[in-house]
């Protein structure tokens, strides 16, 4: 039986909505009365929120898990997310953790610790029709850009993804409740929220779409600006485009996962989007917004791409222009088709097509950094940077903007850019905007 648990730590693993869940898990625990520790050696409950979508970040939850053994002070430890849904009694079986809980049911983590602590098996890998958000207690402290969770699951089935089956089918929020948590996160300090989801663009609600919310979110008193993530294509509906015409408020960013330029890897892949229907989407939202940035994320290798496939997501990169975009090998996922196609590719090609391609992206990163040199705008400050004085925020463009100055974390404040870097950008500070 495990000793009583009176500090904890969270570590979360892949995409910002396991961020946006650590948090919620973290304000689960405080409200029991716990204190959260940097230290997860020094702990007494550790939290490894996980993420399931490539084969290292799954092999690094059980490396963690064995540092925590052979360092920590015989804490009890949580695998929760993805891993927690895909391989339940596999991870209790394999690494011996106390508490397993899938990304739909950790609002009953508590009760899962409190039953491990009296030596009981503490498992749950439900998907309940009934959303976990209710169950949450409210949120009281935030930081100035906020991550807000709207919609999870997906329908898409892409035959590389394992986001269906272990985040379940596509479920949206109420419109009335994530309007009540937005308030809450502006009364909480933020500045800024960040709509997300598996497929945020897919969120709907008795006739509403996203940038029905948007407009919403747009009249909250205090919230200075307003971002989602990550959209599929085939969601990007006439109204949203306009939005980001219309709402101020409403960065001009997108982040639109294409994958592959190859028409036969799309298809291969269930992507139900074309390169060609890619393009002309992106040339409309363009139109709207003249000055968006762009991202987007890509695979390389998977099964069956030739040279030819991926020359096609080359000349789509250079077509593009990308501000910023994420780039992966494929790697196969237990019980998703692809992961049992024919033509499996090397990993040496693998590594040399990755290499190429970030090569461009990267190429086309520094140069939208350059060409914001002697632009002014508004950054958001978020962190301490490494010098002295030295804050860090986002640009509208979702810049790292680094820059010293009579300021403070939290501010809004008027920048020129005056430096770029290949990652991030340098600003002067003008005046502040708002406190």
């Amino acid at each position: 039986m495990k000793t009583a648990t009176k500090t904890f730590h969270v570590k979360s693993f892949g995409c910002q909505m396991n961020v946006y869940d650590g948090d919620r898990m973290a304000e689960l625990m405080t409200a029991q009365g716990m204190t959260a520790t940097d230290d997860p050696y020094g702990a007494d409950l550790v939290i490894l929120n996980t993420c399931h979508i490539r084969e290292k970040a799954t092999e690094k939850v059980y490396s963690d898990i064995g540092r925590l053994r052979k360092h920590g002070d015989d804490p009890m430890i949580a695998v929760a997310g993805c891993v927690a849904q895909a391989e339940g009694e596999e991870i209790v079986r394999r690494a011996k953790v106390d508490v397993v809980v899938g990304p739909q049911a950790y609002h009953n983590l508590p009760d899962l610790v409190a039953r491990a602590s009296r030596g009981e098996a503490a498992l749950d890998t439900d998907m309940p029709v009934e959303l976990k958000f209710g169950h949450l207690p409210a949120r009281r402290r935030v930081p100035p850009g906020a991550f807000l969770t709207v919609q999870e699951g997906c329908d898409k089935f892409c035959t590389y993804c394992v986001v269906p089956y272990t985040r379940g089918a596509e479920v949206s929020r109420p419109f009335a409740a994530i309007v009540d948590e937005a308030k809450a996160l502006v009364d909480a300090g933020a500045k800024e929220i960040t709509l997300l989801g598996q497929n945020v663009n897919a969120w709907e609600d008795d006739g509403k779409g996203l940038h029905d919310l948007i407009a919403a979110l747009d009249r909250i008193a205090g919230l200075a600006r307003i971002r989602y993530t990550t959209s599929h294509p085939n969601d990007m509906a006439d109204g949203l485009i306009a939005a980001h015409r219309d709402v101020a408020k409403l960065m001009p960013f997108l982040h639109l996962p294409v994958q592959s330029g190859s028409d036969r890897i799309l298809k291969a892949m269930n992507r139900s989007h074309s390169r060609d229907g890619y393009l002309r989407l992106l040339d409309r939202v363009r139109a709207a917004r003249p000055d968006i940035a762009l991202s987007g994320d890509f695979i390389v290798g998977f099964p069956g791409e030739t040279d030819a496939d991926f020359a096609e997501t080359l000349s789509l990169v250079d077509a593009v222009g990308y501000a910023q975009a994420f780039s992966f090998k494929y790697s196969p996922r237990p019980g998703t088709p692809a992961a049992t196609m024919e033509d499996q590719i090397a990993p040496e090609v693998m590594d040399d097509r990755l290499q190429r391609l970030q090569a461009a992206l990267n190429r086309d990163q520094a140069a939208f950094n350059a060409a914001s040199v002697g632009r002014r705008c508004d950054v958001l400050l978020e962190r301490k940077g490494k010098l002295a004085g030295q804050l860090i925020g986002k640009s509208p463009w979702l810049q790292s903007v680094h820059l010293l100055g009579d300021a403070a974390i939290g501010d809004l404040v008027d920048v020129e850019i005056v430096e770029a870097g290949a990652n991030s950008v340098m600003g002067a500070l003008l005046t502040k905007t708002g406190a």
